[in-house]
């Protein structure tokens, strides 16, 4: 009976040099169960810190969830720093790819700065429930009406409480080598607000990453953090050309990024 433990543990190394296909499955079920195992954790953690929902609950989030990385075998390269050096609320934005965005949100989020995410991620157990102690706020973006009133509610809490909101204007996950239109609830969020936006751009995750052929490997990811543009003064008239301004900002910034790093982690998949 012993002899069956041992077979499954002499396996997996051996798949996992021998089949890109195992890696790839391996490491996503590693990182959903470990971050779920990490959320665990944290919510004894936060409960304890801050007696409940609490956007400083994501110091701890932070702390804790930092490490992953390694074991994934990733690494970040962070340009541009100084640009979140900015007091007073403001809305980041950054294009989505996967869930490992997370990672690279982690890395460089400031203090007092949380997320704008769907509403079906609180019901992911431990995680969902992590993310509603460190006061992400959920849309319902099936429901146009409910998405704006709480954004418009969010904009009041970035004036009120002095707080930062990390959006993904793309609106989904996308990985096919550029950027998908931006929605405008980022930016409509930030003229209310009169809170300035900073961009921040991933480069593409097409050459470690690529979920249609199961390819899961080591790899560099570069993030670049752009300068703040300013929202003072403007409308709602502003927000097209605002819109219209930051993706051609950040649609620059992410091709030259992603080429760059082409060099480094092998060819680039579109």
């Amino acid at each position: 009976m012993d002899v069956l433990w041992v077979i499954p543990l002499l396996l997996i190394p051996l798949l996992m040099w021998t089949s890109s296909t195992f890696v790839f499955y391996f490491k996503k079920c590693f990182y959903v169960a470990y971050m779920m195992l990490l959320a665990l954790i944290a919510i004894p953690l936060c409960v304890l810190k801050s007696g409940g929902r609490d956007i400083e609950n994501m110091r701890v989030i932070r702390s804790l969830v930092r490490h992953v990385k390694y074991f994934l075998g990733l690494r970040f390269e962070v340009s541009g720093w100084e640009h979140l050096q900015t007091e007073g609320p403001y809305v980041i934005i950054s294009n989505h790819q996967s869930s490992l965005d997370v990672l690279g949100l982690m890395e460089i989020l400031p203090d007092r700065c949380t997320m704008i995410a769907k509403k079906e991620l609180i019901y992911a157990g431990t995680v969902g429930l992590i993310c509603w102690l460190g006061g992400i706020v959920f849309i319902n973006r099936k429901k146009t009406n409910d998405a704006k009133s709480v954004m418009a509610d969010a904009a009041k809490t970035m004036s009120d409480e002095q707080i930062r909101l990390w959006v993904f204007p793309e609106g989904t996950r996308n990985q096919r080598g550029d950027l998908l239109p931006f929605k405008k609830g980022a930016f409509h969020l930030a003229v209310q607000a009169q809170a300035p936006i900073i961009p921040v751009v991933f480069s593409s995750y097409g050459n470690f990453y690529l979920r249609k052929e199961k390819q899961f490997k080591s790899g560099i990811i570069r993030l670049k953090i752009l300068p703040k543009i300013e929202t003072k003064g403007m409308t709602s008239e502003d927000v097209s050309s605002l819109c219209d301004k930051s993706f051609n900002l950040m649609r620059s910034a992410f091709l030259d990024i992603s080429d760059s790093i082409t060099h480094s982690n092998g060819p680039l998949r579109h």
